[in-house]
Order: C-alpha cells, then sequence, then structure tokens
C-alpha cells in the first residue's frame, strides 16, 4: 500500500509544479500562430478570402480588425511570433508596411496594386483585367465588337488589354470627366468602366445608365450592384480563390520564399452577374451557355 501521508505530500509537491508548466505551456502555445489576418470579418469579402485561407492552411490563423492593430502590430507579431502577416485592405496594409522586412506580407483587396518599397512583400488586388470582359464578348457577345474603357491612368495601366485593335482606352482625371467622356462614346458597341470609387459616384453612374440606354450602348459593370443598377454584365473576384491563393503564398513564404520576388496579380476566378432586362431592351441575344456560367443572372 502506497497511501501514506508522508507520500501524499511528497507527490504533491511534485503534481503542482508540473501542473503549473503546463498550464503555461499550454497558455503560450495558445497564444502563438504562424499567419496573422488584418480585416474586418463583418466585410462579406475579408470572411470569404479567410475562409479560403483556412481551406489551404494546415497551420493556424489569428484574425485581427485593423482597429485593434493600429500603432501596435509590431508588438503582436512579435508576440504572436508570426511568421506571415496578411493584410485585406488598404488601413491593413499601411499597418503592415511598417513591419520588419524580414516578416512577409501578403495583401488584397486594394483595387489596384500599390507602390510599395518594402521588401518580402506581394499580394492580390481586385481589378478585373480588360482581358477578361474581351474573352467574354468575342465568345459570348460578338455583336460588341468595339469596346471603350474608362478609367484612370493608374487602373488602365494595371489592367489594360494590349494587342487589341477594337479596345480604346480612356483616361479620366474624375467623375465630371467621366461621364462627359461617356457621352462621347456613341459609336462604341459597349463600355467598361474601372473601379474607381473617387469616379463611379452615384450621380456620375445615374447619368451614364441613362446615356446607356438611350443610345443602346451597354455598359460593363465593376460589381454586382452595378448589374442590378442597369449594366449588361459584370465580372467580380471570387473571394473564395483568392483566399487559397494567398494561403499558398502563406505556404511558400514560411518555407523561406522571398515575397518580393512575386510581382502583385490580379484575381485569377471570376463570378459574372447578368441583367437580362437590359440585354432585351438593347437586342443583345444571351445564349444558355452565357447564362449557365453566370453566379446570378436579373431578370
Amino acid at each position: 500500500m502506497f497511501g501514506g501521508k508522508g507520500n501524499r505530500i511528497v507527490a504533491g509537491r511534485f503534481i503542482l509544479p508540473a501542473v503549473l508548466f503546463a498550464v503555461l505551456f499550454f497558455a503560450v502555445s495558445a497564444e502563438s500562430v504562424e499567419v496573422i489576418v488584418i480585416g474586418d470579418t463583418q466585410l462579406a469579402p475579408v470572411a470569404h478570402i479567410i475562409s479560403g485561407i483556412r481551406e489551404t492552411l494546415d497551420t493556424p490563423v489569428k484574425v485581427y480588425p485593423p482597429s485593434s492593430v493600429k500603432d501596435r502590430l509590431r508588438g503582436i507579431a512579435a508576440k504572436e511570433d508570426a511568421k506571415v502577416v496578411v493584410a485585406l485592405g488598404k488601413d491593413a496594409l499601411e499597418e503592415a508596411l511598417r513591419l520588419p522586412s524580414s516578416i512577409p506580407v501578403i495583401y488584397d483587396l486594394v483595387i489596384s496594386p500599390p507602390v510599395v518599397n518594402r521588401p518580402n512583400t506581394t499580394g492580390f488586388y481586385m481589378a478585373t483585367p480588360v482581358r477578361e470582359y474581351v474573352a467574354v464578348a468575342r465568345k459570348y457577345l460578338p455583336s460588341l465588337k468595339r469596346i471603350a474603357v474608362v478609367g484612370s491612368a493608374d487602373l488602365l495601366r494595371a489592367v489594360e488589354s494590349a494587342g487589341d485593335s477594337q479596345v480604346v482606352s480612356h483616361k479620366v482625371r474624375s467623375s465630371f470627366e467621366l461621364v462627359e467622356t461617356v457621352k462621347q462614346l456613341d459609336r462604341a458597341d459597349a463600355i467598361m468602366l474601372l473601379p474607381d470609387v473617387s469616379l463611379l459616384t452615384s450621380s456620375a453612374l445615374e447619368e451614364i445608365y441613362l446615356f446607356s440606354f438611350r443610345r443602346g450602348i451597354p455598359i460593363l459593370g465593376v460589381s454586382e450592384k452595378n448589374v442590378r443598377q442597369g449594366a449588361l454584365l459584370a465580372l467580380v473576384f471570387d473571394p473564395v480563390n483568392v483566399g487559397r491563393h494567398i494561403g499558398e503564398g502563406a505556404t511558400n513564404a514560411m518555407r523561406g520564399m522571398d515575397m518580393g520576388r512575386i510581382p502583385p496579380s490580379p484575381p485569377q476566378k471570376f463570378e459574372m452577374y447578368l441583367n437580362m432586362t437590359t440585354a432585351e431592351k438593347m437586342n443583345i441575344p444571351i445564349s444558355g451557355e452565357l447564362m449557365r456560367k453566370a453566379r446570378k443572372v436579373y431578370p
């Protein structure tokens, strides 16, 4: 029998420190993560991107809202012993760019690739390349031969499709210039807008839609909302797929790859939205195949 009081006291002296060590060890382990994501999960695209990241990564991921890391991200990354930081959105990226260059940074949810001088940094941007719209038009909408693309100089540089004589770009600097330029495009078969919130104001879009229906020239929009408002179609990035690519990049970064060697890239998969009312009013035939490819068709 080993139940004496003295034995219990001696055993207790060894058990208590062991329990404390285990508690401290697991507490530290619970706090330590390899990938930090900065993003507002109340925004649907952020939540979808994070789900794609988690699908791809086998390592723990911890999410911080941008407001909680402001001026504190360096300390948080050190405490977590983070190996990679993912910045979703402009505010998140501004904080991440202040981190030591030893920590790889991958960004997304910016419209066009920002000018970044920090090493070990790359990312994805949301603007759909012009070539994707041209490919859809050439395959499914052959009547849309001459496509006018209207947007800021920065976005045109990021998404412009080179080598197609039927695609003509028009640079604008304000919403007023945007509307005035669109009104002069009465010989175009379609007008493609680029995603610049400073240009695509509600009043500018209202005038553009009026011009579109009066002239029978369809608008190729940048969002599902544009399609609901009257644009013929829009190609919108697939956030879950982008998250998967971010997860792959984070995996490579943790294996030692320099993220600065990888150029920023546009989305690789898109969700299509169609407006059948617009197509019917403008006598644009829509094939069953194109309708099946659409994520949503507005009647």
